[in-house]
């Protein structure tokens, strides 16, 4: 019974090589299960949503945040490695305040696409009326991803506006996309 608990003592001591590198890969374990969980939901739900786009951009953005939460937990299991793991936190937060004000337009376009593809205010197929600079015009929606949305207009040209602009716009559902 000695010999079993000083195995599993040295497995999880996180001070010892041998329990630091038997944390790193349960740790790493636990995220690919997590991982994994994601993509699996993220399959699920693909064939329920008429545009994928934001289902495939949250699903890599949680996968992604999902390994460096383990990546960050593992470095403050380690006491070698807590300073890192403070670091880590310290210059991510930084930098997303840099990257969240340096790319406002493009967060604003992001978030508006979110908000078009979960509220449906419109839906690829519509045929909208929408104000432009250049006066009304009537459009088919063609599609709509996380920065643009892409319109055909009565000339077949395709015409992309930002998200931001759609959100803010008064649009018109005239009917059925023209054929």
């Amino acid at each position: 019974m000695s010999y079993l608990s000083d195995v599993i003592g040295t497995l999880f001591n996180p001070r010892s090589v041998v329990g630091a590198a038997f944390l790193g890969l349960l740790v790493f374990g636990i995220a690919s299960v997590v991982v994994i969980s994601i993509r699996g939901a993220a399959r699920r739900m693909r064939p329920h949503l008429s545009d994928v786009t934001a289902l495939q951009f949250v699903s890599a953005f949680a996968q992604l945040l999902t390994y460096l939460i383990g990546f960050v937990l593992y470095a403050h299991l380690i006491p070698e490695l807590r300073a890192l793991g403070t670091a880590l936190l310290t210059g991510v937060s930084v930098v997303s305040v840099v990257v969240g004000l340096a790319a406002q337009a493009t967060l604003g376009n992001l978030i508006a696409g979110f908000s078009l593809v979960l509220y449906k205010q419109v839906r690829v197929g519509d045929t909208i009326r929408l104000n432009t600079p250049l006066g009304a015009m009537t459009a088919k929606v063609e599609t709509i991803s996380l920065g643009f949305t892409v319109l055909l207009d009565e000339e077949r040209h395709q015409v992309i506006v930002p998200n931001s602009v759609m959100m803010t716009s008064t649009i018109v559902r005239v009917g059925p996309p023209p054929t």
